[in-house]
């Protein structure tokens, strides 16, 4: 898990500088309608952020295998208007839930990271799966947003 948390705290380095030092209308700027801005794309991250984090703690408590619920992505990004959003609170939040799912995920044991995880009926993974996945998700969407 080392590596992953390794990799997790270097890119929210590297988001936070590249938006600190971005202009506001680089930020909300919209290549087409139906296609997310940079600080769009940061509050579908936060917005991943609030869900995995729950999931990483409730897989610690609840009976196993634990059953993965989707969600929403962008009716989310939608209802949460990041688009609008002041860019400082959006970076700061995105942040804060980050350094919070750094804690969890240095936390876990070997033990935990074998929880197995149902994704649907056929498919399954385990706790360590998820969270190596999520630091690549955010990777993806961070190489989106740096472009």
């Amino acid at each position: 898990m080392t590596k992953t948390t390794t990799k997790l705290q270097q890119l929210l380095n590297k988001g936070t500088t590249y938006f600190k030092q971005t202009p506001e209308s680089e930020l909300s700027r919209k290549v087409s309608v139906d296609k997310w801005s940079k600080k769009e794309i940061l509050g579908h991250l936060i917005d991943s952020g609030i869900n995995n984090l729950q999931r990483f703690t409730e897989i610690q408590f609840v009976e196993k295998p634990y059953r993965i619920r989707t969600y929403h992505q962008n009716e989310l990004v939608q209802a949460n208007d990041y688009q609008n959003a002041e860019t400082k609170e959006i970076v700061d939040f995105w942040n804060a839930l980050n350094h919070r799912i750094l804690n969890v995920m240095k936390q876990q044991t070997e033990e935990t990271l074998n929880y197995v995880i149902e994704l649907d009926t056929d498919n399954s993974c385990d706790l360590r799966f998820l969270m190596t996945d999520y630091v690549e998700h955010m990777e993806h969407h961070l190489k989106q947003i740096l472009k």
